[in-house]
């Protein structure tokens, strides 16, 4: 197995190899994963261990699993997976995707008035703040502003973000899992700022998307303001 970091259980490691080779197209849509025998004699693991990561791909929807014939592969739903806890750069693999930085993520006070309620422990803690413009075939998709609490994320605001997914590294190095979430969608208008980003008219129609998203680690949610022009591309969501 791959080596990772030490504190990463070992489902989730297999959970990242298998999630891997799915994304770069190494199992397609209706192809077989090898069987719980096989992915514990390969990797070593115990027959609980590989059903946990199992199950945890079948929860991410990769995969379903059928008595007597084992775990198939699903299809990628089709769109932009911006409600997917997936996240959009892996439901956008065979796309050209590329996030460019507007703003570092830096260490800031929560918003007065933030649009959703808060904790005590994510209001003392303060937010990492960082916005970022989604480009799909170079053309700008979403304008996208995150808040996370700043609660034992170490080094967070040093690491690259560019062209990389958010969910990823939370997951990969900081073992924060996105659970679900919820948000409210509206059609608004977009002013100077919006038009500037998303290249388009002021005044131009686009979909404006408040969202937390709810993660294994109480107190710990994820929240952002996005801004889509959905003039080329639909959008899809799986919770």
């Amino acid at each position: 197995m791959e080596p990772r970091q030490k504190n990463i259980p070992q489902h989730r490691r297999l959970y990242e190899i298998l999630r891997k080779h799915i994304n770069e197209g190494v199992y397609n849509e209706g192809d077989l994963l090898p069987s719980e025998n096989d992915l514990c004699s390969i990797y070593g693991l115990t027959r609980p261990t590989v059903r946990q990561a199992l199950t945890a791909l079948v929860q991410d929807g990769y995969i379903t699993r059928q008595q007597g014939k084992g775990s198939i592969v699903k299809k990628t739903p089709q769109g932009i997976g911006i409600l997917s806890v997936s996240g959009t750069t892996t439901a956008l693999k065979d796309k050209n995707l590329r996030t460019d930085i507007i703003e570092e993520p830096r260490i800031i006070p929560w918003p007065d008035n933030f649009k959703f309620p808060l904790s005590d422990l994510e209001t003392e803690s303060g937010c990492i703040f960082m916005t970022r413009l989604r480009l799909l075939d170079d053309n700008p998709v979403f304008y996208d502003i995150s808040f996370i609490p700043a609660i034992n994320l170490p080094r967070f605001t040093s690491r690259t973000f560019r062209n990389r997914s958010l969910f990823d590294i939370l997951r990969k190095n900081y073992q924060v899992e996105i659970k679900g979430g919820e948000q409210r969608i509206k059609a608004i208008k977009a002013d100077s700022m919006i038009s500037g980003h998303l290249k388009v008219k002021t005044g131009y129609p686009v979909l404006h998307m408040e969202r937390k998203m709810i993660t294994n680690r109480p107190e710990l949610n994820i929240y952002s303001s996005i801004y889509c022009n959905t003039s080329e591309y639909s959008i899809y969501g799986t919770f």
